[in-house]
C-alpha cells in the first residue's frame, strides 16, 4: 500500500486509529457543569421577555453593585426557578411584589421559591440585587470576566468579555444560550468623566448625585447573554450612514480620543465593504433597529451584538505586535489576509452567525465559529476572486489538529475542539464544492439567516436545512467532519487496467461526491463506494495519472 499526503495530513493506519480513539474519549463533568449547561424544568418553566440590568462600576475597588429585573412568561405551572450568578458575587436580595423571596445557592446557580404557584401563560417579574468583585479576566477574550486597565494616557479603561465563562460571571441572568431575552435595557453607571458604551442605542444619560453618570442603552431585539457588554473609558464618537438592503443603517464608532484619526481611516476602509460583502452573502444586517457599532476595547475583540468589541490596533491582518509597534499577520499564510482588518471582518461576521443565529447549546458553537471563519473567505472572494477566497480557506488548514470532534458534549456547557474555526471553514468550502452551484449556495446562506432569523438553533436545524435546500445527502459529510476527529480516506485500486475507488470513514456508509481528473484534464465528479470499490468513470484515468482535488477537499488519499 502506498499512502499519499493530502496537503497537510499524513494518514497512516496508526494515526487513523489514534484519531478515532480521540474522537470517542470520555470526559468527566461535574454537578456544576450540569447546573450551567442543562435545560432543566427549573429553567424551561419560564421564558425570558425583558431584562433591565442596572450596574454601578467602582473602578478603584474593582467592585460592582446593582440589580437586574427579570420579566418572564411562565411556560408551565411552577413555584421554583433557577437563575445564575457566579458564587463570588453576593445576592443581596430577590424582590417579588415588594417582598423578599427565599433562595438557595448551589455553586453558580441560584434557586428562588415563590409564595404561590406561577401559572402557565402568566406574565410576571422579580428583581435580583447583587454586588461584589467580579472575576478579573487575565487574558480576555479567551478567559471571561472584567478587564480593568488604563489607556496610554492613564485614564481608566474597563470592558467585559464573557463568552464561554458566561454572562453570570458579572450579572445575574438565565445563563443558557437556548433562551434569548426579547429586549433589554442596559444601565451602566461610570465614574465622572468616563463614558460607557453598551449594546443597542443610547436612550438617556443621567448625572447622578454621587458624581457618577448613568448611561441607559436599549436593545430592541433578542440578544444572547454573553453578548451583553459594558465598556467604560475616555471615548469619543464619530459615525456614518450605510445604505444597505433594509435602508439606512447607522454605523457608530467609539474610540479612545487620541486614536480618532487612524480609527476614521481604518473603519472607512473596512466597514462599508464588509457590510456590502456580508449582506450579499448572508442577507440584511440583522440589527438595523439597534444599529452597528465598533467599540475600541483593551482586549482583542468580541462579537458583542450591535456593539462589536474592537482591539486590533488599527492594523490590517490579525494583531500580533506590541501596542507601541502594532503589526498584523495573515492567519492563512497566503498574504490575502493582510489587505483587511481581521477583527472588523471576523467579529462582524458573527452578527449573522452567533448573534442572529445562535446555538441552543455550547456544544454546537461550531455554528457560530465555522460559518464566521468561513465568512472571511467569502469576504476575500467579494473583494477579489473566488479563487482567492478558496486560497485563503485552503491556507487555514495548517492549524487544524484533528484532535477531537468539533461538536462538543451537550448539556454541560462545553465547547468542542477549536478545530470548529478552521476545520469548520474548510468543511463549508467543501460543502459548497459538492453542491457545485454558487447561486444555490448563496441562497442557502441567505436562507439560513432568514429562516432562523433571531432564533436559537440545533445541529439538526442547520445541517438539515442545508441538506434539504441543496437536494443532496450532506448529512454523512457533516457527521464525519463534525462528530468525529478522523478524516475520511479515499482509496484507489487498479484492477485489469480499470481504476476503482472507495471511502474509508468512521461514519457508516459515508459518501461524498469527489472531484477527480486524469492529470491535466477536466475535473469530474466521481462517487467512491461507501465502504466498497466503485468504478471511476473517467476515460483514460489510471492509478499513475489520477489527481484528486485536494485543494478543495480535505481528505486522505491512498492508492493500492
Amino acid at each position: 500500500m502506498k499512502l499519499f499526503r493530502s496537503l497537510l495530513i499524513l494518514l497512516t493506519a496508526a494515526s487513523l486509529n489514534a484519531q478515532a480513539q480521540l474522537g470517542t474519549k470520555k470526559e468527566t463533568f461535574t454537578h456544576a457543569d450540569t447546573l450551567r449547561g442543562m435545560l432543566t424544568p427549573l429553567r424551561t418553566c419560564y421564558d425570558i421577555n425583558y431584562y433591565h440590568l442596572d450596574v454601578k462600576f467602582d473602578i478603584d475597588k474593582k467592585f460592582i453593585s446593582g440589580s437586574n429585573l427579570f420579566k418572564f412568561t411562565a411556560t408551565q405551572d411552577f413555584t421554583k426557578l433557577q437563575f445564575d450568578l457566579y458564587a463570588n458575587l453576593k445576592v443581596e436580595k430577590v424582590i417579588y411584589k415588594g417582598k423578599e423571596l427565599p433562595y438557595t445557592r448551589d455553586d453558580n446557580a441560584v434557586f428562588v421559591t415563590f409564595p404561590n404557584t406561577i401559572t402557565q401563560g402568566s406574565k410576571d417579574e422579580f428583581t435580583v440585587f447583587y454586588s461584589g468583585n467580579p472575576t478579573i479576566a487575565k487574558n480576555a477574550p479567551w478567559d471571561g470576566g472584567v478587564v480593568y486597565t488604563t489607556d496610554s494616557l492613564g485614564n481608566p479603561w474597563v470592558a467585559t468579555a464573557c463568552q464561554g465563562a458566561g454572562a453570570s460571571i458579572w450579572w445575574p441572568n438565565k445563563d443558557q444560550q437556548a433562551d434569548e431575552v426579547d429586549s433589554m435595557l442596559i444601565s451602566i453607571s461610570a465614574p465622572k468623566g468616563l463614558l460607557d458604551v453598551s449594546n443597542g442605542r443610547l436612550r438617556k444619560k443621567t448625572v447622578l448625585k454621587d458624581g457618577y453618570t448613568r448611561f441607559d442603552w436599549f436593545v430592541g431585539n433578542p440578544i444572547n447573554n454573553y453578548d451583553v457588554e459594558a465598556n467604560i473609558g475616555n471615548y469619543v464618537h464619530f459615525g456614518d450612514i450605510y445604505n444597505g438592503e433594509k435602508g439606512k443603517l447607522t454605523t457608530d464608532f467609539w474610540v479612545l480620543s487620541y486614536n480618532i484619526d487612524k480609527a476614521k481611516k481604518q473603519f472607512a476602509a473596512n466597514v462599508p465593504r464588509m457590510l456590502k460583502a456580508f449582506e450579499y452573502w448572508f442577507g440584511p444586517y440583522p440589527w438595523y433597529e439597534d444599529g452597528y457599532k465598533l467599540i475600541e476595547t483593551p482586549h482583542l475583540g468580541m462579537e458583542h451584538q450591535s456593539g462589536v468589541a474592537y482591539g486590533n490596533h488599527y492594523v490590517n491582518g490579525y494583531y500580533a505586535g506590541h501596542r507601541g509597534k502594532p503589526q498584523g499577520i495573515d492567519l492563512s499564510g497566503t498574504g490575502l489576509g493582510l489587505t483587511w482588518d481581521y477583527i472588523i471582518v471576523h467579529e462582524s461576521g458573527h452578527e449573522w452567525f452567533g448573534n442572529n443565529i445562535t446555538s441552543k447549546d455550547l456544544g454546537d458553537m461550531w455554528i457560530h465559529e465555522s460559518f464566521t471563519d468561513y465568512s472571511e473567505s467569502l469576504f476575500v472572494e467579494s473583494i477579489s476572486t473566488k479563487l482567492a477566497g478558496q486560497q485563503y480557506v485552503n491556507g487555514l488548514r495548517k492549524t487544524i489538529q484533528n484532535d477531537e470532534p468539533v461538536v462538543g458534549p451537550y448539556n454541560v456547557n462545553k465547547e468542542g475542539s477549536t478545530d470548529m474555526y478552521n476545520k469548520g471553514s474548510v468543511l463549508l468550502n467543501m460543502i459548497r464544492t459538492v453542491i457545485d452551484d454558487d447561486d444555490k449556495w448563496r441562497n442557502i446562506l441567505r436562507g439560513l439567516n432568514k429562516t432562523f432569523y433571531h432564533q436559537t438553533v440545533t445541529y439538526d436545524d442547520i445541517t438539515g436545512y442545508i441538506t434539504r435546500e441543496s437536494g443532496k445527502n450532506l448529512l454523512p459529510i457533516f457527521d464525519q467532519y463534525l462528530h468525529t476527529a478522523q478524516l475520511p480516506v479515499v482509496e484507489f485500486v487498479e484492477v485489469q487496467g480499470k481504476l476503482y475507488a472507495k471511502w474509508i470513514a468512521s461514519v457508516p456508509k459515508f459518501a461524498m461526491p469527489l472531484k477527480v481528473r486524469a492529470k491535466g484534464g477536466e475535473w469530474k465528479f466521481i462517487t467512491p463506494g461507501p465502504g466498497y470499490f466503485a468504478p471511476v468513470a473517467i476515460d483514460g484515468i489510471t492509478k499513475d495519472n489520477f489527481e484528486v482535488d485536494t485543494f478543495n477537499y480535505y481528505v486522505g488519499v491512498m492508492v493500492d
